[in-house]
This record gives C-alpha cells, structure tokens and sequence, in this order.
C-alpha cells in the first residue's frame, strides 16, 4: 500500500493482508493478459499500480516464470529498435480455461463470504 494504510493496521491483519494477495495475485496476472498480450515491464507498470496489490518486479517475474511452466502463459521475444528484444506474455487456451475457472471459484467464495454472519 502506498502512504498512510486505509484500514487500522495490526500484526494480524498485516499477515492476512499477505496471504490475501499471494492468492490473488496470479489471477490478476492472468485477467490482465486475458485483454492482450503484454511485455515484462508494462505488466509490472500495470500491476503495482492497481490498489491494494502491492507488487513488484520482484515478486512479478517469478511468478511468470512459475505461470509458463504450468502452461498457462506463453512468452514471445521480440526484437525492439529502442533496446534489447522484449520478452511478451499471453494467455495459452488451458490459461483461458483456468482463468474462468478462478473467476468463478471467487465468484462463488465472495458470495458465500457476504452471507456468512447473517449479513447478506
């Protein structure tokens, strides 16, 4: 989070912040190469500029890497005028597949959240 945290700040809370974001943040990277493919650095660029993400190239890269072994995204090199070749990401069709299956397990899992505790 950038600046001052909206929410009150606790040890459990920071943590649960931390596992929150470990979970969505492959889906994230898969929603945002659903549109089109992208390159490393526009995927970053986009990324750690979305609220509440928090990421970075750091933890971006591996991610990619570990998202292309498990054949959800494919990587193509292209050659740039402007510097080295870039490196783009796409979603492969079992990404596509997964992808609507996560959107729709967090579909059904915030729906299920907003009634628990009687308050729908």
């Amino acid at each position: 989070m950038h600046g001052r945290a909206p929410f009150p700040v606790s040890d459990f809370f920071d943590n649960w912040v931390i596992q929150v974001r470990k979970g969505v943040i492959e889906l994230c990277i898969l929603r945002t190469l659903a549109t089109r493919e992208r390159y490393g650095y526009e995927l970053v660029k986009e990324l750690s500029e979305a609220p509440g993400l928090g990421l970075t190239e750091g933890t971006l890269y591996p991610l990619l890497s570990r998202l292309r072994v498990s054949g959800l995204v494919q990587t193509r090199l292209e050659e740039s005028s402007a510097g080295p070749a870039r490196k783009y990401y796409s979603l492969t069709p079992e990404g596509r597949r997964t992808l609507k299956t996560m959107n729709a397990f967090l579909e059904t899992l915030n729906r299920t959240t907003a009634t628990l505790g009687g308050t729908p």
